[in-house]
């Protein structure tokens, strides 16, 4: 496997009053928990910046599926939920749901384009038989 990119970030401090930054400087923000599970709240956490990155990476997944497959479904947009869940066994685990609006195909055609991304895009395939990944097609 040819690796094509690299991206290189630093945490310190870990989720509670931590910090992030990406080795050029793109990135650089205080990572704290959420409220609804005792941080403060200021800044940022990972589950927000996994959202981020997965949403975008599979937004990107629908247009290269529409190109191949020479099919126009408008202005696609992707709206990823990353819920952070207790493990029955202790510790937490990722709640994961895409929310994918298609507005230039009908229902079927959609839900197809919609599962032939998730068989593409890097980070269906990074949580694929780790996460439950559901995906709701609006």
């Amino acid at each position: 496997m040819e690796v094509l990119y690299t991206a290189e970030a630093t945490a310190t401090g870990g989720r509670k009053n931590g910090r992030a930054h990406s080795a050029d400087g793109a990135i650089d923000v205080q990572i704290n928990p959420p409220k609804e599970v005792g941080g403060s709240g200021v800044g940022t956490n990972p589950e927000q910046l996994f959202a981020a990155g997965y949403a975008a990476c599979f937004d990107n997944a629908l247009a290269s599926v529409a190109r191949m497959e020479k099919i126009d479904p408008g202005q696609t947009s992707v709206t990823a939920l990353v819920g952070l869940a207790k493990h029955p066994e202790g510790g937490y685990v990722l709640d994961v749901e895409l929310q994918v609006t298609v507005p230039n195909l009908p229902r079927d055609e959609a839900d197809d384009l919609v599962a032939k991304a998730h068989r593409r895009c890097p980070y269906s395939r990074a949580t694929r038989g780790n996460v439950e990944v559901r995906l709701v097609v609006r």
